[in-house]
């Protein structure tokens, strides 16, 4: 019964396709605001604001002129332990399905094992627990979406705070491609009875108006690139991005499930 689609992750959105929920739609504002490899070639999901997945590191125990890349990770001479969540995290997967498509099968699977091997402990928790094992000190890193950090800043809770406080950021694959990015999309159902008011609904998710109140909100980037991030995030700086298309990630999410099942990433 519903009009509209909205979820986190381009795998879910390329699942809804793939199962047939979505209508392709064609809006000259979505097509003139959204960049073209953050939405469905065919019309059927557009981005509404994005993340980088990202390196947070231990400010005290790490040397941050000695991270470079995602690969890096996975690499036998990695100095440091990693944080990471289980292979069924749906981030997870479109991290290694970007891999995949940037890199060839092969080398994601090298990646994965390797990032294995480079545990500090076995995959458990969310993105939070992984950046409070990097503050502990139980891991030197984590893996984890730039506004999860957000939420420590905003946080009430002193603890919080203090997390904050020991962790940085830093962009993986600066010098090549770009860091990995995923978002949040939205797109029409095919059983949309109010189609015209569904599309002008996802429009307005992309005006200046409601990009600055996500902005603000949830520590995420705006996908309207008139509209600029929030204090907080800005302060991360600004970084390059891959610009693979996020459909390809969408392809390659079975793919992504079979490397880490192979490798035993639990």
């Amino acid at each position: 019964p519903a009009d509209l689609f909205i979820a986190a992750d381009v795998g879910n959105l390329h699942a809804a396709k793939e199962a047939g929920v979505l209508q392709s739609i064609n809006s000259k504002f979505l097509n003139s605001t959204i960049p073209e490899h953050l939405r469905d070639s065919g019309g059927e999901w557009y981005a509404l604001t994005k993340r980088a997945r990202v390196i947070i590191y231990n400010k005290e125990s790490v040397d941050v002129k000695k991270l470079s890349t995602y690969e890096a990770l996975g690499r036998e001479d990695f100095p440091y332990k990693i944080a990471v969540r289980s292979s069924s995290n749906a981030y997870n997967k479109s991290l290694l399905a970007s891999l995949v498509a940037n890199n060839g099968r092969d080398e994601a699977k090298k990646w994965a094992a390797g990032v294995m091997k480079n545990f500090a402990r076995d995959p458990k928790g969310n993105d939070r627990d992984q950046i409070r094992a990097a503050a502990s000190g139980m891991a030197d890193v984590a893996i984890a979406n730039t506004y999860y950090v957000g939420r420590f800043v905003n946080s009430k809770d002193p603890k919080d705070q203090e997390v904050a406080k020991k962790v940085g950021i830093y962009f993986p694959n600066q010098d090549n491609r770009g860091t990995h990015i995923n978002i949040s999309g939205a797109g029409v159902t095919k059983s949309s009875k109010n189609r015209d008011n569904a599309i002008k609904l996802l429009e307005f998710l992309l005006s200046t108006e409601a990009q600055s109140d996500f902005a603000n909100a949830n520590s995420e980037y705006p996908v309207n690139a008139k509209v600029a991030p929030s204090d907080l995030v800005a302060s991360w700086g600004s970084f390059k991005e891959d610009s693979l298309p996020l459909e390809k990630i969408g392809e390659n999410q079975k793919e992504a499930v079979k490397i880490f099942q192979e490798v035993g990433w639990k």
